[in-house]
């Protein structure tokens, strides 16, 4: 039996919930990435957010990507991230700009 929420909010902050999960959507967002997380990632993929792709080169070289379901995630992302750089600004915090 699936698990039951109890609203919608509930059942987003479980799928994307946790300190690195959505800071690493953010990023792939932006594009295809490879990234140092092996278990994080892993445990997006498993959520159906990310692909992984092997690149099949000498060192091995892995690039994940958003799956469809995971680009359904771009606006939610990008209002985090619009909210994070307004509260930085308004508090002084300094954040790193994104390379």
């Amino acid at each position: 039996m699936p698990k039951r929420y109890h609203c919608p909010v509930e059942l987003a902050i479980d799928v994307i919930g946790g300190v690195w999960r959505p800071v690493i959507l953010a990023h792939l967002k932006e594009g295809v990435h490879r990234h140092g997380e092996p278990q994080r990632l892993r445990e997006l993929e498993a959520d159906g957010l990310v692909a992984r792709a092997d690149l099949g080169t000498v060192p091995p070289h892995v690039e994940y990507r958003l799956t469809e379901e995971g680009e359904t995630l771009a606006p939610v992302l990008q209002a985090l991230y619009d909210w994070g750089r307004g509260r930085a600004a308004r508090t002084g915090t300094p954040v790193a700009v994104p390379r």
